[in-house]
């Protein structure tokens, strides 16, 4: 039985988030501005700060937050800012989108790739893209996840629905089913602990924020600055702990040396340590043509 090992994935929001993930053992990171919303996509600079750091790095485009349901200027938006990341540095993207009735925004989808195609093609490199947890919101998440190989995506990151990947892991173990080409990340609220429990479910990785709340260091009294909150909470920010990402390193080192892993079906190549997909891995948008199953559509043209 081929061993595949079980990848870790920090979510951070800077260069000294990313080097703690980097020091703990992550194999790679997930880059986002304002983890207290649920992120967003970081700017040019950090992305380049953060690829400075030596980890792959995989930038969530989320113009703002709230739901995953898109207007076309926000589209037009997310197309641009997905060859912005790329072209700072990223290797991958992390992009989803919704229609009011929770489907899969294919339109929104094929732009958001078409991008991809564009940024990997301008640096001469493969891009990987992940589906965000939209699929969290989607009417149909297992549905949803079929139709994701169709797309060319590389991974899809899931709590299968749920407030917390261990409360959805019947769903998740479903997707993970459901889309066996695909490789699949368990994240929310994930704990060290919960790693070995995930794992059962035949995940790929698991997505940890392994997040801390800074004290605020304000020399002056607090004036309220538009952010819900008490006096306590507002002015601080999250960083990422280097306890956590030991300890979740530590989790998944104990379930890969326990339980052999096969490896995905037929689909992407063989992973590192990082869990990224192989260099012939048809997961990762080429700078040749667009990725598998994904076809130009008349009247879908590129942003200037």
């Amino acid at each position: 039985m081929v061993h595949t090992p079980l990848a870790l994935e920090i979510s951070v929001a800077s260069a000294a988030g990313a080097r703690v993930a980097r020091d703990g053992g992550a194999g790679r990171v997930e880059l986002c501005s304002a983890l207290e919303v649920g992120g967003i996509t970081p700017s040019q600079a950090l992305v380049e700060a953060v690829s400075a750091v030596g980890l792959p790095v995989h930038a969530l485009v989320r113009c703002r937050p709230g739901d995953f349901v898109y207007d076309a200027d926000e589209i037009a938006l997310m197309a641009a800012e997905v060859r912005s990341v790329l072209a700072a540095g990223a290797q991958g993207v992390v992009i989803g989108a919704l229609t009011e009735a929770g489907a899969l925004d294919m339109e929104a989808m094929h732009r958001l790739i078409e991008a991809a195609h564009g940024a990997a093609t301008a640096a001469g490199r493969p891009a990987e893209l992940t589906l965000h947890r939209a699929i969290d919101q989607a009417a149909d998440p297992v549905g949803t996840a079929e139709l994701v190989p169709t797309l060319g995506l590389t991974r899809i990151l899931t709590s299968g629905g749920a407030l917390t990947a261990l409360d959805g892991i019947a769903t998740i173990a479903d997707i993970v089913a459901a889309a066996p080409c695909i490789e699949v990340m368990a994240g929310a609220g994930v704990r060290p602990s919960d790693v070995s429990r995930l794992a059962a479910a035949g995940i790929a990785a698991v997505h940890l924020s392994a997040k801390r709340r800074a004290p605020a260091r304000r020399g002056g009294g607090w004036v309220p600055m538009g952010i819900a909150g008490s006096s306590a909470t507002a002015d601080t920010h999250f960083v990422t702990d280097p306890r956590v990402v030991a300890a979740a390193r530590a989790a998944v080192d104990a379930v890969d040396s326990a339980l052999p892993r096969p490896g995905p079906g037929p689909g992407p190549g063989p992973r590192s340590r990082s869990g990224g997909a192989g260099p012939t891995s048809p997961g990762a948008v080429r700078g040749t043509d667009p990725p598998a199953g994904v076809h130009r559509r008349p009247g879908l043209r590129p942003l200037s």
